[in-house]
């Protein structure tokens, strides 16, 4: 009889028990990244033969994702971890914010789209990557501004040698009101 109410308390069936839950939800985030991946590339074409197709690196790369995932998931089950901390936004909002607005500023933007008569014109390389650097920088804690102006320089002056100079591309590098 005890049992009878054992199994009725617990609603039987097959549980878990999450021991890790980091590594498990984190685990099924990489599975449903993957399995995204694997559909959006569900138009492109395979390998035949000992020939790669487009979708071949992109598919293979995604199914071998989601296996990591899901060995993380199981992990995640099987020992014990950290419990889920505070999710932080504000590092993330304004590492989000900087790719934005380097993609606006370095070639321009018009809103006209939008219904708003605004052209923005482009700023270029120079100018882009380091406000973009600078909006990044301001969502960490520990930024100190004489040393983010710096680094903000030092990465301007990098991805001009290497975009401009090393790799030949064609970028703008000042802005094109100038």
């Amino acid at each position: 009889m005890a049992e009878g109410n054992k199994a009725a308390r617990d609603g039987g069936g097959l549980r878990f028990k999450v021991r890790g839950p980091r590594d498990f939800y984190g685990g099924l985030a990489l599975i449903a990244v993957g399995i995204i991946a694997i559909w959006a590339t569900g138009d492109l074409g395979g390998s035949r033969g000992f020939a790669f197709g487009p979708g071949t690196a992109p598919r293979m790369f995604a199914i071998l994702l989601a296996f990591m995932g899901a060995l993380i998931a199981i992990g995640g089950l099987l020992a014990d971890g950290p419990p889920i901390e505070k999710f932080a936004i504000k590092g993330p909002a304004y590492v989000v914010a900087a790719i934005l607005l380097f993609a606006c500023l370095i070639r321009g933007v018009s809103l006209e789209y939008i219904g708003v008569p605004v052209n923005i014109p482009g700023f270029g390389l120079v100018v882009s990557t380091f406000v973009a650097f600078m909006v990044s920088i301001m969502g960490s804690s520990e930024m100190r501004w004489t040393e983010s102006l710096l680094a903000g320089i030092g990465m301007t002056v990098f991805c001009v040698l290497l975009f401009v100079y090393l790799l030949a591309l064609p970028f703008q590098l000042w802005p094109s009101f100038l």
